[in-house]
């Protein structure tokens, strides 16, 4: 009886071992997950479609941006010098960019704003070059006072004020030799009538500031109201000088 118990016994841990092993399998083999089935953020540089990795899609593509006619070379310099920004502690408002795209006509709405945290384009719209930098295309650029002229690159937004255009903003420049100038000569954002689709329909282009990015006046104020205070705001061209002469352009390039 004790021996039939015995054998009863050693074939049950047999049988018991036989199922682990089956249900485990050798140790060296390791369960995969279907890709499928992982859903990964890719709020950056990517969607997922049906929980799906895609081909990564830039925020340049994703926001269509080339369907309003921003350069993706202004958004490449931009995002790029806005990081530089960022790194050094420079920005007080982080979730958006402002860039001024001066490759396109005055008669098309370059200005952008981009909120970077909820993903989307919160105004598309007309803004002024300088009277001596072109007459419809802004060609000519200049850092000094009187000139009348646009300064290129990269700027810090300040705080707000009344003056003369009414309720403006101050800009300041970040790059020496290139806008660190704008302060003092007083290039800031504010309204002015020329900057209009009636200006466009009569003459073909807005009319121009002494330097000044100045907008329509139906928007200025909550454009101002929505970037001041520590926002990024990149002023853009093909320019070859701003890209030899701008230590942070030759940084990010």
């Amino acid at each position: 009886m004790r021996k039939k118990l015995y054998v009863l016994l050693a074939s049950a841990l047999v049988i018991n071992f036989l199922f682990v092993y089956a249900t485990t399998g050798p140790y060296d083999t390791i369960p995969t997950v279907s890709n499928s089935s992982i859903k990964i953020d890719n709020s950056d540089t990517g969607i997922i479609e049906n929980d799906v990795p895609v081909k990564n899609i830039s925020l340049y593509d994703s926001l269509q941006l080339n369907q309003l006619n921003l350069s993706r070379n202004a958004f490449n310099y931009a995002m790029k010098g806005y990081n530089h920004l960022l790194s050094s502690g420079r920005l007080n408002n982080t979730n958006l960019i402002s860039i001024v795209d001066f490759s396109l006509p005055s008669s098309k709405k370059r200005l952008f704003i981009v909120d970077l945290k909820k993903k989307e384009v919160v105004y598309n719209t007309y803004v002024a070059h300088g009277r001596n930098s072109g007459k419809e295309m802004a060609s000519q650029f200049s850092n000094e006072p009187e000139s009348n002229k646009s300064s290129l690159g990269l700027y810090i937004t300040g705080g707000t004020y009344i003056g003369k255009h009414g309720f403006s903003l101050h800009l300041l420049g970040q790059e020496k030799g290139i806008n660190d100038n704008a302060n003092s000569r007083a290039i800031v954002m504010h309204s002015a009538a020329y900057v209009s689709e009636s200006a466009i329909r009569m003459q073909g282009f807005i009319g121009r500031s002494l330097g000044c990015p100045a907008l329509p006046e139906n928007l200025h104020k909550p454009i101002i109201e929505k970037i001041k205070n520590g926002s990024c705001l990149f002023l853009y061209s093909p320019d070859k000088s701003y890209a030899m002469h701008s230590a942070i352009a030759k940084k990010v390039a």
